[in-house]
């Protein structure tokens, strides 16, 4: 009798669950299509279960799950699964982040082949009868250059695959140092160098905060006369609005994109020009990615249920459960210390100097240090970071990451702090936690406050001189922002000073440069956690 049942959802690839069904401890059974109740009513029989994207794991179907050890994604996007339900579950989420890297890649390839010589366009005419080869008028790749933004995985290949049909690649990453991409034959560049020279442009982005309508009209407007513009990343990176008006006005001489900021989509006024070419999202849709990540996935679950060590976890690392029961209140606060640097720090980082004081001077910190890296991380990479992947992605950037320990923590029973290095400078942000497991942010760059990680948040660097932070209180109510917290820290009457704030709710750019032109305010930055 087996001792362990899997479900698998959402019609994953049958082939690809042979490494569950040769483990005769292992019983799987096929699931169909189930409403939140009905797998409420079911899940508890399971130790595990395996999706794709059309069902949703949501907390109340992991209070049902008595049983459930680990979830499968067969895929990398986990967004139909509550991680944080999950984690405090103890329940193991696990993905296939490597699985559809090549047929992403060979589709940004095969849309920018598409695109230079008018395929789709082609096509669609002979198949209503014309031959008009005059209409078609193509240009080689050959020479051409290439500005791919995002050097991750994905963009990486897609490097490589250009260089092999003798394209010239200019690249944007601020998370990628000069020497790792001059190892790889790729020039780095800001986007306002890359935006004149690029031929051709790709986007391999994470969708986040920064990168939400990065190409919009300021950048069109940067761009190379006749440039064709792919994006088969995330929906929204381009503003579709300002890319249909450059194309009309035919500046971009053609885009290609494989991802809409609202899909499905197939009324965009962008359909309407002759000049542009789509597909519904299939930049992972080939037969072997579909193979690839059922396969890795049923792996993944036959590591996790027999207790070992599994590569791709999403939410929670795998270490002994000794170490955990001491490091464990620490990791979320480590993760938060790295996303809120993330948000802070400017310039190409080449350095990550993580300290730990008092208390976990004497304790295995390494699994802290994975959760901060992870959390710094998160923020600014397209592909997906875990507690296994985190510190070799830290590295392929050239990021390189020093831990040190100091009995000393200033006061706290511990202390958390983490220094960034890049080349436009330094910022240290410590972290401790306080009574019943509080975490807090305790200190940004030697400016003592008392700020807690979570929701969003106003970093305002200012003047310590009077009328700062009633122009600022006053600015948030005529936007109908409600402040949630303040705090204000400084070493000096008359000095620096610094201004953490906690809002109810995202803040516009309006509001921002609003904040910016207070006489004395020196920077501002908008955090979400």
């Amino acid at each position: 009798m087996a001792m362990y049942k899997v479900l698998v959802m959402d019609g994953v690839s049958e082939k690809g669950l042979e490494p569950l069904r040769n483990e005769s401890e292992i019983e799987v059974i096929i699931g169909n299509k189930m409403t939140e109740d009905e797998l409420v009513a079911v899940i508890g029989e399971y130790d595990a279960m395996v999706v794709r994207s059309a069902t949703k794991v949501t907390p109340r179907v992991f209070d049902h799950a008595s049983r459930l050890k680990v979830v499968g994604r067969a895929g990398v996007g986990v967004d139909n699964i509550d991680l944080n339900a999950a984690t405090q579950h103890g329940v193991l989420v696990v993905n296939a982040p490597d699985g559809n890297t090549i047929a992403a890649t060979e589709h940004t390839i095969a849309m920018m082949l598409a695109l230079a010589r008018n395929i789709p366009q082609a096509v669609a005419k002979m198949k209503n009868g014309v031959w008009d080869k005059k209409a078609f008028l193509g240009v080689e790749l050959r020479g051409k250059t290439l500005g791919i933004i995002g050097l991750g995985r994905i963009g990486s290949a897609v490097a490589r695959r250009a260089q092999a049909l003798e394209m010239d690649i200019v690249a944007y990453d601020p998370y990628i140092t000069e020497e790792k991409a001059e190892s790889m034959g790729i020039k780095l560049a800001t986007l306002e160098e890359l935006f004149p020279v690029a031929d051709f442009i790709t986007v391999h982005m994470p969708k986040t905060k920064e990168t939400y309508h990065m190409l919009d009209e300021r950048a069109f407007a940067m761009m190379k006369e006749g440039v064709r513009v792919i994006n088969c990343a995330r929906g929204g990176i381009i503003e579709e609005e300002a890319l249909y008006k450059y194309m009309k006005e035919g500046k971009v001489a053609g885009a290609a994109l494989d991802v809409f900021e609202k899909e499905p989509n197939t009324d965009s006024p962008l359909l309407e020009l002759n000049n542009f070419i789509a597909t519904p999202h299939l930049g992972a849709s080939t037969a072997e990615a579909q193979l690839n990540v059922a396969v890795d996935v049923a792996e993944e679950i036959v590591e996790a249920l027999q207790g070992k060590v599994v590569r791709n976890t999403v939410n929670i690392p795998s270490i002994s459960p000794e170490v955990m029961v001491k490091v464990k209140p620490y990791l979320k606060l480590a993760e938060k210390l790295g996303k809120f640097q993330a948000q802070l720090v400017e310039g190409r980082v080449t350095k990550l100097e993580i300290t730990f004081s008092g208390d976990l001077a004497g304790e295995e910190v390494k699994p802290i240090t994975t959760a901060l890296v992870k959390g710094f991380l998160d923020p600014i990479l397209q592909e997906t970071v875990n507690f296994i992947n985190a510190t070799l992605l830290a590295k392929n950037r050239g990021i390189s990451i020093a831990q040190t320990v100091n009995g000393r923590a200033n006061g706290y029973a511990s202390l958390i702090t983490l220094k960034v290095i890049s080349d436009k400078g330094e910022k240290t942000v410590s972290g401790t936690l306080f009574r019943d497991n509080d975490p807090r942010i305790v200190m940004i760059d030697g400016y003592r406050i008392d700020a807690v990680p979570e929701g969003y948040m106003l970093y305002v660097p200012h003047i310590d001189k009077p009328r700062i932070i009633g122009p600022v209180g006053m600015l948030f109510g005529e936007h109908n922002i409600n402040i949630a917290g303040m705090q204000v820290g400084r070493k000096e009457v008359g000095g620096k000073a610094i201004m953490m704030l906690s809002v109810d709710a995202p803040v516009s750019e309006e509001t921002l440069k609003a904040i910016a032109e207070i006489d004395g305010v020196q920077e501002v930055k908008f955090v979400s956690l």
